[in-house]
């Protein structure tokens, strides 16, 4: 008898390893029409704003390289405004536009499928939709300056300000639908839920810091050092955000890798209760300091080393729970589309954090480390795309060719136009400058900036190839 029973509760546990499903209890609070349509509504407006962040991103790196003003005349401000652009839609509505697809996931997945308030979510695409159009036709205007501040970047135009101000309010319209849902709940409040929720809290606290900023800079003239002042503060908290994105993406890509949590629930709960402290402690740097002044400034610089003990954290745990799963399997599936886009991500994410340590703001190591830390991130939202969000509503991601391609070449070419960028830097060559005015005369510094350019082009051949795929499966699915 006691061999029947042990028999029996080890069938038992094998049974619930192969049952266990990251996806699985999303996909049934996601089988609604008005539910996908919600989600492929978050994820056309996210496509959309990379594509157009990766055209700019393209003719941007072609503007830097060495001579090329001679065989393609830029228009005026062509760069400064191309810039402009280039980083919003890259950093801001790409980033923010994933953030409302993972709180329309969570908020079905609350509910049933049954949302309360369910006409803020169309009415939040709507607006997202409106803030595009008034984010990107300044840039085509013959009107305004642009201010290549940190962080959000403005072309000095009330169209412009009017397109930051309608986007903020469709992304916290979806998360004030989300907190409505969490009262009295019926469906799961599962640790991926968990974690959008703190990304959530943290871009309300941004949104705050924006506003406190702004108040102390209200009646001051609008030029780039006003604009430096407003965004600062909340740039630091939406890097939080990103950040903590990027670990609940992690979390998702190696649950699917492996067939059971990459690292333990309770350590990834604890991981975001940390995000969730940083909040209350970034909203109180804003509260205590003048978020505008020196002393503000540099609490809030200082502040962004936080960002390293969480992903430190989780990246060795699941370094160990990945060997011992592969002493327990044998070799692991280097084909799956979600390992390979974990493992990348960690190490293109890992070099851009390294990079940072040498950067100054002042020569171009500053975008060689930011650019390897959101290559990172945009790895891991590319498997949030393809193994994730699609599946949830019933589109598979087929493994192909083309797939392994997309990612390769985004991921080594983000390598080296983070290396070019770093070793241009270190000749000397400024920041947000382009052609004859960069003034290169270092071989080591153009031999950095034609490195950055092939870089940048493979990254674009890759970025352009998931754009394509992800349109195509979302346009076919049903």
């Amino acid at each position: 008898m006691p061999q029947s029973n042990t028999h029996t509760l080890v069938d038992t546990q094998s049974n619930q390893r192969q049952r266990w499903s990251i996806i699985g209890g999303f996909q049934a609070t996601m089988d609604f029409p008005a539910a996908k349509s919600e989600l492929k509504g978050w994820a056309a407006l996210a496509l959309l704003s990379l594509g157009l962040a990766g055209v700019f991103a393209l003719l941007l790196a072609i503007s830097r390289v060495p001579n090329v003003q001679s065989v393609f005349p830029w228009p005026l401000q062509f760069f400064q405004k191309g810039l402009v652009i280039h980083v919003v839609f890259s950093f801001v509505v790409w980033f923010l536009s994933l953030l409302a697809g993972l709180l329309t996931v969570s908020t079905y997945r609350l509910s049933n499928g049954s949302p309360h308030a369910q006409n803020l979510g169309p009415m939040a695409i709507v607006l997202g939709l409106v803030a595009f159009v008034l984010l990107f036709v300044p840039a085509l205007m013959d009107r305004g300056e642009a201010s290549l501040n940190n962080y959000v970047p403005v072309i000095i135009d009330p169209l412009y300000y009017a397109g930051l101000g309608v986007f903020a309010l469709s992304i916290a319209l979806q998360f004030i639908r989300f907190l409505i849902n969490i009262s009295n709940h019926d469906g799961a409040f599962d640790p991926v839920s968990q974690g959008v929720a703190v990304g959530g809290v943290l871009y309300m606290a941004a949104l705050v810091c924006f506003g406190i900023s702004l108040g102390f800079r209200w009646d001051t003239p609008i030029d780039a050092a006003f604009n430096e002042d407003v965004f600062w503060a909340g740039g630091h908290v939406l890097q939080y955000q990103n950040t903590l994105l990027m670990i609940v993406t992690w979390y998702i890509l190696g649950g699917i890798a492996i067939g059971k949590p990459i690292i333990a629930p309770s350590l990834f709960k604890a991981l975001i209760g940390y995000f969730a402290i940083a909040a209350i402690g970034l909203l109180s740097l804003a509260l205590i300091y003048d978020p505008t002044s020196y002393d503000g400034r540099n609490a809030f610089t200082w502040a962004q080393f936080g960002m390293a003990p969480p992903t430190l954290i989780f990246v060795v745990a699941a370094a160990f729970n990945f060997k011992a799963h592969k002493n327990t399997v044998g070799n692991l599936d280097w084909q799956d589309p979600a390992l390979l886009l974990l493992i990348l991500s960690v190490f293109v994410f890992g070099l851009g954090g390294y990079l940072g340590l040498f950067v100054d703001g002042a020569d171009t190591r500053t975008p060689a480390h930011y650019h390897g830390v959101i290559g990172g991130v945009n790895l891991a939202f590319i498997g949030l795309f393809f193994c994730f969000l699609y599946p949830v509503i019933g589109t598979a991601c087929k493994r192909t060719r083309s797939l392994t391609a997309l990612i390769w070449c985004y991921a080594v070419g983000q390598t080296f136009h983070s290396l070019g960028l770093f070793l241009a830097g270190g000749y000397g060559a400024p920041r947000k400058t382009a052609g004859d005015d960069q003034g290169i005369e270092a071989l080591g510094a153009q031999v950095g900036l034609y490195m950055m350019g092939v870089g940048a082009l493979v990254a674009v051949i890759g970025g352009v190839m998931f754009i394509w795929i992800a349109a195509r499966l979302l346009r076919q699915s049903k």
